[in-house]
């Protein structure tokens, strides 16, 4: 929903008011290109409602549905290239235990085999 402009401000605020110290982009692995858009726009709002106490942005990255993209990693590379944010972890499965971190080594060698 990334070009619905009202809710992204909303979201913004949100964490604007609670202040976090860790903002998590969580995106679909499956969606490609458009993840960037989505990350892109959504730390634009972030930006949006900085002030000179807090500057909000996203620090890292979540992954779902890894487990359902080919070799290429979908949107993997293009979300760490555009926007110099780790990710944290990939999501391959529906419950908690199937959260887990990335593996550089194993998305190196999938994009070189």
């Amino acid at each position: 929903m990334q070009d619905n402009t009202p809710l992204m401000k909303e979201l913004a605020r949100l964490v604007k008011l609670n202040k976090p110290n860790l903002v998590v982009f969580i995106g679909e692995a499956l969606v490609g290109n458009d993840a960037v858009d989505q990350i892109t726009k959504f730390n634009k709002a972030l930006l949006d409602e900085a002030n000179e106490t807090f500057k909000p942005e996203i620090d890292a990255i979540l992954l779902s549905k890894f487990d359902t993209v080919d070799d290429k990693v979908g949107a993997a590379l293009s979300l760490v290239y555009s926007t110099s944010k780790p990710i944290l972890y990939v999501g391959v499965g529906q419950k908690y235990p199937n959260l887990k971190e990335l593996n550089v080594t194993t998305v190196v060698h999938s994009l070189l085999a």
